[in-house]
């Protein structure tokens, strides 16, 4: 009886500790209360204004009687508690599980802007997040203040797609925004993943590993960052270490090159415009993209030079294309942290346009939100400010699979906005994909913002971003980026292809 009662208690307790977790709960006991007032409810009002006392309070002394052990655990033990369920799971034939690890990003920053009793505090109600999105037989557990892990209990297949879309969930439910202590706190997690390595020797303790350099790769590629484990992941980012002392030689010498990747309308199918990417022909590794250029460039202390360049080439390729029948509308060119905060940003880019004879309009500018979000330098703001006066397009990079940035949105009048790969993949067949991306551009449209679908691959994702009012796509479904030189002839191919109308084809029928 008494193990029913402390389990009830402990239910109420996550409950009570997740709702006053959610900013929408507590907002509404403010509206609930002006409303009743205005109503002449005088008892309504009371009872709710006393109602966001009682749920606090009961949150605070449930958590304080029931407590987890969990929370209470070290990273060692942690750790122990996901290798035993692993293990367990190993032993049953037919079945698989999934090993999920997911890192906190700007901990260090929490820690530093709200001290360490509240820093602990919001560890606690993140674990109560994540136990939300989780069945009774799945297994969560601390592995640190910033890090937790999370093994399922058994189950038929741990296929990619179910991977994805259960790392997508947590995601979403970790960066919601946190009240704390009268403001607003926002999160940011990368997450790695592994289904059970079957074939290894140690399956356990090898799935964890294999989690762990997951959460590597996507900790490495930036925050809000998904990643299923690879063959090859740990000897990558060894590759990506040694690659570092070459960046500089590679960039002057145009091993890292300028790629392009079309854009095109999804009602039309015309060409929206293209994006430039960097590639590296090396003459080791191969092609290299950007996965394995950037943090390169990061490590070698060259992102300035590498950002000048890439302008630089985007603008001589705008000036080369308007030679021929091309007619390519813009060119967007991303924006780094260190570019942004660099004072002789706006006249940098100016210059490149003075020199090719190009309006501002023809270059757009991406920038990822969370730099804004987690920034308050005031050279960021000004660039940005005085670029898009100058008549930039200002494009906010990789809304999903976590929150959109409402901060960046807030502070700039941005023209686009680019929805992540990660809620692109299967959107024609996964409804909790078709849910995020149908709010996403619910959003931009009522905000005056376009929408660019990234990633797109198929035909049937095509024509179903077309239908949600996607505004444009991009990948490999459209076209794989390219070297400058073959710009034009696929420009010429696809506009005598007569642009497939997606959004008509699917009214028509």
């Amino acid at each position: 009886m008494g193990n029913q009662r402390s389990g009830g208690e402990r239910r109420l307790g996550l409950m009570a500790r997740a709702a006053i977790g959610r900013i929408e709960v507590l907002a509404l006991f403010p509206a609930l209360v002006l409303i009743a007032d205005w109503a002449g409810f005088d008892n309504l009002a009371l009872v709710t204004a006393l109602g966001l006392s009682t749920l606090l309070s009961l949150a605070v002394l449930l958590s304080h009687r029931t407590g987890t052990s969990e929370s209470g655990a070290s990273p060692e033990s942690g750790k122990a508690a996901l290798l035993e369920l692993m293990d367990h799971v190993a032993e049953e034939d037919g079945k698989d599980t999934v090993c999920l690890l997911i890192q906190v990003m700007d901990w260090g920053q929490v820690v530093d802007t709200w001290g360490h009793d509240a820093a602990q505090e919001v560890s606690a109600r993140l674990q109560d997040r994540l136990r939300t999105a989780l069945r009774g037989g799945d297994r969560l557990a601390r592995l640190g203040d910033a890090r937790f892990g999370i093994v399922l209990g058994p189950m038929s297949a741990a296929r990619l797609g179910i991977r994805d879309s259960l790392a997508l969930r947590l995601a979403t439910v970790a960066q919601e925004p946190l009240p704390l202590n009268g403001s607003v706190l926002r999160l940011s997690v990368s997450i790695g993943h592994s289904a059970l390595r079957r074939r290894a020797a140690n399956q356990a303790e090898a799935t964890f590993k294999s989690a762990e350099a997951a959460l590597a790769e996507a900790s490495a590629n930036g925050k809000g960052e998904i990643r299923a484990y690879a063959d090859g992941m740990g000897r990558a980012r060894s590759v990506v270490s040694a690659l570092s002392a070459e960046v500089e030689e590679a960039i002057h010498s145009a091993e890292i090159d300028t790629w392009f990747q079309p854009q095109i309308c999804a009602e039309t199918g015309a060409l929206a415009g293209l994006e430039a990417l960097a590639r590296w022909q090396h003459p080791v590794h191969g092609l290299l993209g950007e996965s394995e250029i950037l943090p390169a460039i990061d490590a070698s202390g060259q992102r300035a030079l590498f950002g000048e360049t890439m302008m630089h080439r985007a603008a001589e390729a705008l000036a080369e294309f308007d030679t021929t029948d091309a007619h390519v509308p813009a060119i967007s060119v991303n924006l780094s942290e260190v570019e942004l905060q660099h004072p002789d940003l706006p006249e940098r880019i100016r210059f490149e346009l003075l020199r090719y004879d190009l309006t501002a309009d023809r270059i757009a500018l991406e920038f990822s939100g969370d730099i804004v979000a987690r920034q308050d330098s005031g050279s960021m703001v000004r660039n940005l400010a005085a670029l898009q006066e100058d008549g930039h397009s200002l494009v906010l990079d990789r809304a999903g699979p976590t929150a959109v940035p409402f901060p960046a949105l807030q502070r700039f009048s941005v023209d686009a906005i680019r929805i992540d790969r990660a809620l692109v993949l299967g959107i024609d067949t996964d409804p909790q994909r078709v849910q995020a991306v149908s709010a996403i551009v619910a959003m931009a449209k009522a905000m005056g913002m376009d929408t660019i679908a990234t990633g797109v691959e198929t035909r049937d994702e095509m024509t179903a971003l077309a239908r949600l009012g996607c505004a444009r796509l991009q990948g490999y479904g459209v076209a794989r980026p390219m070297r400058r030189d073959q710009v034009v002839d696929w420009v010429r191919r696809h506009r005598a292809s007569g642009y497939p109308i997606l959004l008509g084809e699917k009214r028509a029928g």
